[in-house]
């Protein structure tokens, strides 16, 4: 195979990424689009190609023998369904994250594709961005000595706007957005300490948008179509089997958007700021250290969408199929974020009960 040939199923939020697999002289080439509004297929030919094939039915587009592989950007609470049909008919998959809403959903696609010879790829873009990766090379190299612990703060501003106006804000079909958001930086927690987490414990409320008022306060509507029943204030507690502790904390209803992490060390730390680019690593002054010096990394300007990270990680999947080259997350990795996020909720919604997830551990380690 010299060209993958894909279908994208679903056209909504996400579909922009399109662009950097529709390349009909390169690797990689969009032949057909699958999404259950015809608005949303027009608007497809109109971004890909005019002679893209399109449909309201997935199944159809399955069917095709010009589809070697499929995007799935629907909705979460459908993913097992889609997932479990492209296995079925033997298509590569590349699936937006989170890989599913329930812990039983992710064990079953993983007990499909097991029996298959099908490429299967969770789109974790965070793993792409220069940002993330610039840390884990200096964790890596010693910078910080020992991972001890890492704290991160998730600013999603703008949250009424994105996760409270649709679906997102509705339990069944997002679990929580502990799940549905934090999954990209639950798994790069793991990334960063290489390790993963064998205990949580997590409090969180609906304290913003539960009240119509702060909607229009943001100039948005109070859509009664849907409950709100997801929690917008989130703390997240994680005891990881290598011993680093970890904190995770997400506001829908701050200002601004930003994450930042900090990653604490035996020998120092190492802090990031997206909003100014940069990466600073402070080292402890102690007369053992022959290197007392602090760092400051200005990050490069990138090109392309989520910070570079969008055409890096389609990149990374064209090679994964035509190649065999890994992605940089496993389906173990892609698990693991939503068993953390399923079982934090479980945690929120139970005063903060201490859960243990090393079952889920111990299945994984036999993939």
């Amino acid at each position: 195979m010299k060209q993958l040939r894909m279908g994208l199923i679903g056209y909504g939020m996400r579909s922009y990424i399109g662009r950097y697999w529709h390349q009909p002289q390169g690797r990689s080439i969009i032949t057909a689009v699958a999404d259950t509004d015809e608005k949303q297929l027009d608007k497809a030919k109109e971004e890909i190609d005019a002679d893209v094939f399109v449909t309201t039915d997935y199944h159809e587009l399955l069917k095709r023998d010009d589809v070697d592989a499929v995007v799935i950007l629907t909705p979460d609470y459908l993913h097992i369904e889609h997932v479990l049909a492209a296995l079925d008919a033997g298509k590569h998959i590349y699936l937006e994250k989170p890989m599913a809403i329930h812990i039983e959903d992710c064990q079953t696609i993983i007990e499909a594709w097991k029996k298959t010879d099908v490429k299967l790829m969770i789109g974790f873009n965070m793993r792409y961005m220069s940002m993330y990766k610039t840390m884990k090379y200096y964790i890596d190299k010693g910078f910080i000595g020992d991972v001890k612990a890492i704290w991160v703060r998730h600013f999603v501003g703008f949250g009424g706007k994105y996760y409270y106006q649709d679906w997102h804000r509705n339990s069944e079909y997002t679990n929580s957005l502990l799940l549905q958001k934090a999954s990209h930086d639950i798994d790069v927690i793991h990334m960063l300490a290489d390790s993963y987490t064998k205990r949580v414990s997590a409090f969180g409320s609906l304290d913003f948008y539960d009240n119509e008022d702060h909607f229009k306060a943001d100039r948005l509507e109070h859509n009664e179509e849907a409950d709100i029943n997801v929690e917008d204030n989130n703390v997240l507690i994680m005891d990881l089997e290598n011993g680093v502790k970890a904190a995770y904390l997400q506001n829908h209803f701050t200002p601004e958007y930003s994450r930042n992490y900090t990653v604490i060390g035996t020998k120092g730390r190492i802090e990031n700021d997206d909003i100014n680019d940069k990466i600073y690593i402070k080292s402890r002054h102690t007369d053992d250290l022959l290197d007392q010096s602090d760092i400051e990394i200005q990050m490069k300007a990138t090109k392309g969408s989520h910070g570079g990270a969008d055409p890096q990680i389609c990149d990374a999947f064209v090679e994964y199929v035509l190649d065999g080259k890994e992605p940089n997350a496993s389906l173990a990795d892609g698990m693991m974020s939503v068993v953390v996020g399923v079982k934090a909720t479980e945690s929120v919604r139970s005063n903060g009960l201490v859960l243990d997830l090393t079952e889920y551990i111990d299945y994984l380690k036999e993939l």
